[in-house]
């Protein structure tokens, strides 16, 4: 197995293994359960990929050895700081009652690794979208203990400083200690309470991977795929198994069949009606359609439902000139009324130039009171201008355009300013 594939596993196995034993061995330990982790994956790396034939030697059932590994090393290092004796002596007696059924062969069993491992990784993500940390220390302790990202990963995907995100880590990892009693077994009523959070997490996982508004890389599609798993392992409980689950997903599908797209041969960022439609992945469309049907079993609709209808209207529009524009401009209508917010006017107004023209975009626009933060940002000023060089306002359109390429966040999406320019 290659470097890189083994790194892969690693992603998708290190939040199951840390929320695995986090269960058994409590969030007190948390410290100790990530390094041995660590130290199990390193161990894995040595072995897997570097042998004398050149010929990896991958166990079979190689979640059951990092578990094993990780496990023996928790137990180690436990044992070696002599802290918690009694918890100590419980887990050891009890190991091969753990589900470690082969010591030769480090098997886990597959009922455990089915089952356990999916549980505990789902109560690890509603235990970490408790409304007592904020919104910033819920990503990054999710992106750190179940997507398997670094601190600097996570500075650099969130576009913080590492001091930053690990400030935002520590003090998550305080604030849930404070909490451990809930881990274990929260009840039925609690998890629903949460689902919001979650899904707002996964939401913002997604989205900052889809179009990231800071730093150097406009696209981290790492980002979108470690959501797209997390809602995947939501939908597979009892206590994700519901409509929005289904149009959250629906909508990660369908904008991931776009993202290749979304850049061109030379890596520039690429407008929608720009983009080559007969290389979107045919496969995540059909996906995400399924979803998105499945997701209206019922008679609730969130925001999720909405977007995923908008993200679908241009999935199955032949060309950008056949997209039913009036269809997402009654989307975005309804995403106010059920979800408001000024960029989702923003949006309808862009909707609805390509619809009615772009005066009618205007319109939308200066009956609008939109509040500073939007006035003063790139979005507003990209589309005032878009706006106003199609309406013919040639001074007013260079105006905001120059007050667009100010304020822009990353050289991407600079180069994509200039880019539309070169166009009116």
């Amino acid at each position: 197995m290659s470097h890189q594939a083994v790194e892969h596993l690693f992603r998708h196995e290190y939040g199951q293994l840390v929320a695995l034993l986090t269960r058994r061995f409590g969030i007190e330990h948390i410290e100790t359960i990530e390094d041995s982790v660590q130290w199990s994956m390193a161990q894995a790396l040595e072995k897997w990929t570097h042998t004398e034939s050149n010929r990896a030697t991958v166990p079979e059932n190689s979640s059951g050895w990092l578990y094993k590994a990780s496990y023996n090393r928790i137990i180690s290092e436990l044992r070696a700081v002599k802290r918690h004796n009694e918890l100590l002596q419980k887990q050891a007696d009890n190991q091969t009652a753990l589900a470690i059924k082969n010591s030769e062969q480090n098997e886990l069993s597959d009922l455990t690794l089915s089952g356990e491992l999916k549980d505990s990784l789902l109560r690890m993500l509603f235990f970490a979208c408790n409304s007592a940390l904020p919104v910033e220390s819920q990503l990054v302790f999710t992106l750190k203990t179940l997507c398997g990202f670094s601190i600097k990963e996570v500075a650099s995907r969130l576009f913080i400083s590492e001091e930053n995100a690990y400030k935002r880590f520590s003090r998550a990892k305080v604030i849930l200690k404070k909490l451990s009693k809930e881990f274990p077994e929260m009840p039925e009523e609690q998890l629903n309470d949460r689902l919001d959070l979650v899904y707002r997490v996964l939401y913002l996982i997604f989205t900052e991977g889809y179009l990231s508004s800071h730093g150097k890389e406009a696209i981290r599609t790492e980002l979108c795929d470690e959501a797209l798993r997390l809602a995947l392992v939501l939908l597979d409980s009892n206590v994700g198994r519901k409509p929005e689950s289904y149009a959250l997903i629906a909508l990660m599908y369908l904008q991931s069949a776009r993202i290749n797209t979304r850049k061109n041969s030379s890596g520039a960022l690429q407008l929608l009606e720009f983009q080559e439609r007969s290389k979107w992945n045919s496969d995540l469309i059909t996906k995400g359609l399924h979803f998105l049907h499945a997701s209206t079993n019922s008679e609730s609709i969130s925001r999720y439902h909405i977007e995923a209808g908008i993200a679908a209207e241009h999935c199955i529009a032949k060309s950008y000139e056949d997209t039913r524009w009036e269809k997402i401009v009654d989307s975005y209508c309804l995403l106010e009324k059920l979800s408001h917010s000024p960029l989702h006017t923003l949006n309808r107004a862009i909707a609805t130039a390509e619809w009615k023209g772009a005066k009618a975009g205007l319109d939308v626009l200066e009956r609008t009171k939109a509040p500073g933060w939007l006035t003063k940002s790139y979005h507003w000023y990209a589309v005032m201008a878009d706006l106003n060089f199609r309406s013919g306002n040639k001074e007013l359109g260079t105006e905001y355009m120059n007050l667009a390429f100010d304020t822009s966040p990353t050289k991407e999406i600079e180069d994509l300013l200039k880019q539309r320019l070169e166009q009116y």
